[in-house]
């Protein structure tokens, strides 16, 4: 039978497909013949119709039109801007099929990229939330401005348009506060949002965290400039709107044509710059720059599930090579002997030497540099002859084949791997367990929850 091919399938040409898995991003997935479709705002076992987008030599892009047949795990979005927007891709997915699919796709990377065979793994059940809406406690609104008027948003995928709207379902309900508060000041007081095309306009985007425990609140305005005019008027606003949670106010300047969001310098307009919360008893301070786990409720349930990986008895010595601020090393030193943390960025350092004075915790130390050049360092000269345990919670990026070749130099008696990407996980473990460790112990943790992004957090042992 010959089965058609891409030069028949025209831009704007209607397909209808039926969806039988989900790529990478979230999309769904359907075939005509052995033509490949990834559609958005699709969910497995939905028939749709679609409108060609555009095509490879062996798949295709098409953007859903209608759906013939639903499936029976598809529901209603709760958010009106759940199609159009770039940020959640799992809305119309119901939850307990969206961990199921989560849980499947981390096995599915260990078994095809890792070469696993996981029956000899212990794999526990996926750490879902009671709850999958209102957990961001930190989320970054750009603006821009549409037919004469100040808008702010989310971008659209793949884009830089905004789509405009003011309570993103998934993050905290002062956002929405916050948001109309900014836009009344720049009304009042005649202020442009940033203009990208131009390089013109002063506000480019609105940082807002909350410490969950504490119900501290940060709001951090992007400008254009090196100062905010009537910057005291704003201030006066937010706390009006706010009242006493508000704890910190800043502008931070970035004039660079980047799509970085944060720019070198910040100025506190109000308070002391920043907001505590607490990972379980471990309390944290948190300024606009930090990197601090944006889903409280289950980074408490991670932490804790690698705490149990790590098996500390008090007598271990563990290094934590990609430590932020401290985040995973002082929730971890309460059980341990030691805890040495190395991260790269001397900002993040600073703010875990800092958390470490404010919970009174002293057996652990930081550096800065790259991991494994300071780890390295240490043991051959002799300052640390132990090490029992090693974590890693590295970038989506994974480890670069360096640090892999220094924990197999070290063989630490366990290795407890948190990662944020199950493929490059999968990659990672690969080279770890080809002649010194075993894969023994998986949890998937929906830290991510009504998106494609997941968390997972694996125990490693030696041979």
């Amino acid at each position: 039978m010959k089965t058609r091919n891409t030069l028949n399938y025209k831009k704007g040409e209607m397909i209808t497909v039926d969806i039988i898995d989900f790529g990478e991003n979230g999309e769904g997935i359907g075939k005509t013949d052995a033509f490949t479709w990834f559609i958005k705002d699709t969910v497995i076992g939905d028939k749709v119709t679609a409108k060609v987008m555009k095509t490879k030599k062996s798949y295709g892009y098409a953007r859903l039109d209608s759906i013939v047949k639903e499936s029976p795990d598809r529901i209603e979005a709760k958010c009106p801007v759940a199609r159009s927007c770039g940020g959640c891709t799992l809305q119309s997915l119901d939850y307990k099929a969206e961990l199921k699919l989560k849980q499947n796709k981390v096995e599915n990377h260990l078994k095809r990229i890792g070469g696993f065979d996981l029956s000899n793994v212990e794999i526990e059940e996926i750490i879902g939330m009671e709850d999958p809406n209102r957990y961001r406690n930190k989320s970054q609104f750009p603006f821009g401005r549409k037919n004469g008027k100040n808008i702010t948003g989310y971008f659209a995928g793949r884009t830089h348009s905004i789509v405009e709207f003011d309570d993103c379902i998934i993050g905290i309900e002062e956002n929405k506060t916050v948001l109309k508060t900014v836009l009344d000041f720049m009304e009042k007081y005649s202020l442009d949002a940033y203009n990208e095309e131009d390089i013109n306009g002063i506000v480019r985007h609105v940082l807002i965290r909350k410490g969950f425990a504490t119900g501290e609140l940060m709001v951090c305005i992007v400008i254009n400039e090196n100062n905010l005019a009537h910057s005291d008027k704003l201030v006066e606003s937010l706390c009006a709107s706010l009242g006493s949670d508000l704890k910190s106010i800043s502008i931070n300047i970035n004039k660079k044509n980047t799509n970085v969001i944060l720019g070198d310098t910040t100025v506190t307009l109000y308070g002391n710059g920043y907001i505590e919360d607490y990972i379980g008893d471990v309390k944290f301070r948190i300024s606009p720059q930090s990197f601090y786990q944006v889903n409280p409720v289950q980074t408490k349930k991670l932490y804790a599930k690698a705490l149990e990986y790590a098996k500390l008895t008090g007598e271990e010595t563990v290094w934590d090579m990609y430590c932020g601020i401290g985040t995973i090393s002082l929730f971890l030193a309460k059980s341990a002997k030691f805890v040495y943390g190395v991260e790269i960025v001397d900002a993040a350092i600073q703010n875990a030497i800092e958390n470490a004075k404010i919970n009174n915790i002293d057996n652990v130390k930081f550096f800065v540099g790259k991991a494994e050049e300071i780890i390295t360092g240490e043991y051959e000269s002799g300052n640390i002859r132990d090490i029992d345990v090693i974590v890693v919670d590295p970038p989506r990026k994974g480890l670069d084949k360096l640090a892999i070749d220094t924990m197999l130099k070290l063989l630490p008696k366990r290795i407890v791997y948190v990662s944020c990407d199950s493929s490059t996980l999968a990659r990672d473990l690969k080279l770890l367990c080809e002649k010194k460790y075993e894969l023994k112990k998986l949890t998937v943790v929906d830290q991510f929850a009504r998106s494609y992004h997941t968390e997972s957090v694996c125990l490693l042992e030696q041979c």
